[in-house]
């Protein structure tokens, strides 16, 4: 199998190439047969279970399929381990973060890049964030990304190339639902073959032996995180009624303070499945990479009909290399999901150059010493067409509305006054 050398590359974003593809088998780490938990979601219609569960057409036959990491997610682990890579100065390229660690408090929050944010540079977190005093989108870095569009590209190429990768909506930003969108160009999805569901059990044995009749108990007054079986102690509601502890759909009972036995129960909802194998389907949109423009070098300047073809072929290829690295990082990541939900190759990554008129597709290999080379060579070439980004990092700094917002949230969550989820 042939490396991909940036030659290589640059042919494929310039050529009649429509994606670079990466198909790999998978299986559970703890083998064949065993069980797997898939993401769970909220029930629907005439759904039997917690898991998505559909029919695809696969070689001819119709398949049972559960979905085991959708594409958000697997964007996340990219992203992730694109971050990881960055830290370790392994891959260089422009990093946006809001930087929390002197906020006395809210250290553990360490730092939170575009690369970690939900909605990307368009978050509220970096939204709600100041560069030197200024509001982060009236600074030139937010106004360049916020004129950023598919056809006028550069800022957010410049300021978060990541983004133009894996797709961002700046729906939040001063234009609104009008604010630039970029589409996802590299996707990747996990989904299971052949689903068999099962069933989850759950049991406790209290040593204590304590009964469920052994209540009621009741909220303690002054402090709802605490109870108390005496009335007098209880905290009351405006009828001057004891108010009982809680707990999941318990109410006074033992076990909503986590004491006494809890019978064994099937659960056939979100039991696990088995599959027959794995499957990661990755996919580069080459179309999508040519379809953001780039009509300004770095330093906002016109580029001239003559040069402009070449430039916008090279950060469009150092956008290509940046997110074959990040599929390359989260491989060597390993597919650890979630709990027993641990996913192994069984073979070896490799990548398809597809072409548009059915021709067959090139094999290429990249491993990580590759692709730090393909990202480096890439944005070299770029940046000496007038094209470069920098490694940065843009440090961030909350502003000071948003640290009142989350220490008030954490006071909350301190005085059991939380809101339940969903």
């Amino acid at each position: 199998m042939e490396k991909l050398t940036l030659s290589k590359l640059k042919e494929a974003i310039a050529g009649p190439y429509a994606a670079i593809r990466s198909v790999t088998r998978l299986e559970p780490a703890g083998g064949p047969s065993d069980k797997l938990f898939p993401p769970t979601f909220v029930k629907e219609g005439q759904s039997e279970t917690k898991y998505a569960i559909e029919a695809r057409r696969i070689a001819g036959r119709e398949v049972k399929v559960v979905l085991l990491d959708s594409v958000a997610s697997q964007a996340n682990r990219m992203e992730e381990a694109l971050l990881e890579a960055w830290r370790r100065r392994e891959l260089d390229f422009p990093l946006v973060q809001v930087d929390f660690s002197k906020n006395e408090g809210l250290e553990d929050l360490e730092q939170i890049s575009a690369l970690q944010a939900p909605h990307r540079i368009a978050d509220a977190i970096l939204r709600d964030s100041v560069l030197a005093g200024q509001p982060f989108r009236h600074t030139d870095p937010g106004i360049a990304f916020t004129e950023s569009s598919p056809n006028r590209a550069t800022g957010m190429y410049r300021h978060c190339p990541t983004a133009l990768v894996f797709g961002v909506w700046d729906s939040t930003g001063p234009k609104g639902g009008l604010g630039a969108k970029f589409q996802r160009c590299l996707t990747s999805e996990i989904v299971g073959l052949d689903a068999v569901t099962g069933v989850k059990t759950a049991s406790r044995i209290d040593p204590l032996s304590i009964q469920r009749k052994a209540g009621p108990i009741f909220q303690k007054k002054g402090d709802p995180l605490d109870w108390t079986l005496s009335e007098k102690e209880a905290e009351k509601d405006k009828s001057g009624r004891s108010l009982p502890v809680k707990g999941g759909k318990e109410k006074g009972l033992p076990s909503a303070i986590n004491h006494g036995n809890i019978p064994p129960s099937l659960d056939s909802e979100a039991g696990g499945v088995t599959v027959s194998e794995a499957v990661q389907t990755v996919v580069l949109s080459l179309a999508g990479l040519r379809r953001l423009r780039f009509p300004t070098d770095a330093q906002g300047r016109t580029l001239s009909s003559e040069v402009r073809p070449q430039v916008e072929g090279a950060a469009r290829t150092a956008l290509a290399a940046l997110g074959l690295a990040a599929v390359v990082y989260l491989r060597e990541n390993g597919f650890d999901l979630r709990s027993r939900c641990v996913l192994i190759g069984k073979e070896p990554l490799a990548f398809e150059v597809l072409s548009n008129d059915g021709a067959p597709p090139v094999k290429v290999g990249l491993d990580r010493r590759g692709a730090q080379a393909l990202v480096a060579e890439a944005q070299g070439e770029a940046r000496n067409l007038g094209l470069g980004w920098e490694r940065g990092p843009i440090n961030l700094e909350p502003a000071p509305r948003l640290v009142q917002l989350i220490r008030h949230s954490r006071d909350l969550l301190r005085a059991g006054e939380a809101e339940a989820e969903g």
